[in-house]
């Protein structure tokens, strides 16, 4: 997979303030806010920032924590995992593999088959529907 390259300045004039902060800048979006959060649209999530394909909505679940949650990606190359220190807790942040852009972090506490929970942010995403 090529990476996709580009200052923050050219991140900056192609995403809103809200996708920038998080995707970006290792922000976070309020939970319940995102319009992914309770979506049962069926079709792949998307990188806001570079398209590439990331979830399957078949993966998505309810985890009740306010961000949109999925048990696994759409492919073992979609995204990076990095070891995440801040906020005086250990966890395992996601990326996108292509962009680099944050997405969210995952968790080992999510249903089968995997016991995975990836919870994101739906800022960082873009839903596609299946036709």
């Amino acid at each position: 997979m090529e990476k996709i390259e580009k200052t923050l300045d050219e991140w900056r004039a192609m995403l809103d303030p809200e996708q920038y902060q998080v995707c970006r800048l290792k922000g976070t979006e309020r939970p319940f806010s995102g319009k992914y959060n309770g979506t049962r649209t069926d079709g792949v999530y998307h990188c806001v920032c570079c398209k590439e394909p990331l979830f399957d909505s078949k993966a998505k679940f309810d985890s009740g924590c306010g961000w949109p949650s999925f048990f696994e990606p759409i492919g073992a190359s979609a995204m990076i995992e990095i070891r995440d220190t801040s906020h005086g807790m250990i966890r395992t942040e996601v990326v996108c593999a292509k962009c680099d852009a944050h997405l969210g972090h995952v968790f080992p506490d999510g249903p089968p088959p995997t016991g995975l929970r990836y919870c994101i942010n739906s800022v960082c995403l873009e839903l596609e529907p299946r036709a």
